[in-house]
Order: C-alpha cells, then structure tokens, then sequence
C-alpha cells in the first residue's frame, strides 16, 4: 500500500510539466547557474534538502547539516544538458568527532563535539557560440565559464542543534578580457526535534555580486557595473520514518528579487541499497505563471569492503529547452 500512494505521488509530480508558463526572473539574474541545485540526489528531490541529515551532505543546501555526514563522502557529477550548456559538480564532506580527554577509549563513547567540512565546485558554461565581427564575418567560437568554489564549516554543539557558515567565491570568464569574480557568504542551522523531524534556516549568497569593467574590450566608451545577486532565506523541514524506508522534505524560500519559492521532495528506500525519488521544486507562490520544475530520480549503492559505491541519476523538466535535464553523479563512501 504504501509503494502504491509513492507512485501516485511521483506521478502528481509530473503532471505540472504540461503548463508552459512565464519566463522566471530568478533565471536571468546573476548567479542563476548556482541556484539550479547540486547533484541528482538534490534535484531529483526538488532541491528540498536543506533540513535533511540523511545520505550524502553538502554544505551547498545547509552549511549546518554536515557534522551528520556518515564516514567521508565524495561527490561527483555531470549533467546533460541542451544548447551546448555544462553544469558540474564536486564536493568532499567530512565529520570530525572531537572526544574529552579524560574519555576512556571505547567505540561505544560520545564525543564532546562534533564538526563538519565540505569543499566543494559547481561548474558551468556555455560553448561552440558562434563569434562574429561588426560585418558578420566568423571569428572562431566562443565560450564562457562560471564557477563556484566553496568551503563549508559547521558545529553541533548540542544534540539538537548544529549551525554552519560557508564561504563562496565566485569567478565567471564571460568573453576574453572581460571577467569578474566575487565572495558570498552562507548561513544555516539545523533543529533536531527528535529522531523523526528536522527543521533548518538558511541565508544564502549575502554580499555576492559581480562587478564589471568593459574597458579592456571597449577602451574609452568602457562601463563599470554591479550586478548583484538575490539574496534567498530559506526554512525547511524533514520527516523521516525509518520503519517505512521514507524520507520527505518541503522547504520554503524568500528571495531579495520578491520571489517566495515551494519545493518538496520524497524519497524511498524501496530495496536494500535501492532508493527512488521524486520532487518539485521553483513553484511560486507570488505567481502561479512560474515555471514549475517537477523531477524523478534514483539511486542505487554497492558496497565494496569499507568502500561504499553509489550511482545517482535525475530527470527534471526544463521549459523553454529543445531537452529537459538528466543529471548523473558518483558517490564514493569510505
């Protein structure tokens, strides 16, 4: 029975991709490669991971979350994506259990305090753009390039509550001479009302903006600009029921460009180291013509001595696109 209402809700979660609504102002803003989500785990639950401890964490969602991370995780991934777009991933997470000295040594003692690290990229661009000169004649093919790199560093500093900060810096390569590059700063905390929920809040991207000086290409007639990024205050909460295999997560978000976003996602353990998913994820609340980006996804493990291996792919709908969006990435746990 239960199998039979998470089918049902993967399916209402797709029924959405037969609006095609209005462009999304959030897309076209700076820093909108970094807000498409890390990973196919993530997106394959509509992003709504930032109050999860479960599985493989990254600070990108919340800073807060990563002291939870079991063993050491490596995470990398790649997406398949249309118009000759790339969008990449890697993230190392780490927790550092710190005991009292006057501990015995034990495997069943706890530790005093527990922190957590995630080094991470997210990767993307655009290539084979066709360079043409003032009389339309080829030049050769262009490119661009747009990075993130970020450090995460979180503490639980009691059973219940962790809290995070992760530093960003941005570099974005858009034509020859002309880049820019610029430092963010992430917020979270993590509430652990008991063994089945969490709740998390999170401030993302606060002072990130790109600045820019054309002169190098345009001499005299040369601007300098700021473009900065939407700020976004996120809250969140998880359920978790380990009876049933599930796990499920809404997340609310509020943004400096007048943007108050829903997602969701779900996700089961259907088989020993099998596991699907399902979310939604840019539902708007403040107008209904956003373009809603439903997505499914899977995962599966295979332990190989103290090295676990994972597979995890994602499918989201992507308006606007000759073709939607399969995410694949690889997890190594040691």
């Amino acid at each position: 029975m239960m199998r039979k209402y998470f089918f049902i809700s993967l399916f209402l979660f797709s029924v959405v991709a037969f609006s095609q609504p209005k462009f999304s102002e959030m897309a076209v803003s700076p820093g909108a490669f970094s807000r498409i989500g890390f990973g196919a785990r993530g997106i394959g639950m509509g992003n709504a991971l930032s109050s999860i401890t479960e599985g493989e964490l990254v600070s990108y969602y919340n800073p807060a979350v990563t002291p939870f991370q079991k063993n050491n995780s490596f995470q990398a991934g790649y997406s398949f994506l249309s118009l000759d777009r790339a969008l990449n991933y890697f993230n190392y997470t780490r927790r550092f259990d710190f005991y009292s000295a006057k501990d015995t040594i034990s495997e069943t003692r706890k530790p005093k305090t527990t922190a957590g690290l995630s080094i991470g990229v997210i990767n993307s661009g655009v290539r084979n753009i066709d360079g043409r000169d003032n009389n339309g004649l080829p030049t050769g093919e262009l490119s661009t390039s747009e990075n993130q790199f970020f450090i995460g560093l979180a503490a639980r500093i009691s059973d219940k509550i962790s809290i995070g900060l992760a530093t960003k810096f941005y570099y974005y390569k858009l034509y020859e001479e002309i880049n820019s590059t610029s430092l963010g700063i992430d917020l979270g905390a993590l509430y652990r009302l008991n063994d089945n929920f969490n709740f998390s809040i999170v401030i993302v991207d606060l002072m990130s903006k790109y600045k820019w000086d054309t002169s190098p290409v345009y001499q005299q007639e040369g601007l300098i600009s700021e473009d900065k990024f939407p700020s976004l205050r996120k809250i969140g909460v998880s359920y978790r029921n380990y009876e049933l295999g599930l796990l499920g997560a809404v997340e609310f978000e509020n943004s400096t460009a007048e943007t108050n976003i829903l997602r969701a996602g779900i996700e089961y353990n259907i088989y020993d180291q099998f596991f699907i998913r399902g979310g939604v994820d840019q539902f708007n609340l403040s107008n209904t013509d956003w373009p809603v980006k439903p997505s499914l996804g899977f995962s599966f493990f295979q332990p190989f001595g103290n090295l676990v291996v994972g597979v995890d792919y994602a499918f989201q709908i992507e308006q606007y696109s000759s073709a939607d969006r399969h995410i694949l990435s690889v997890n190594f746990n040691f």
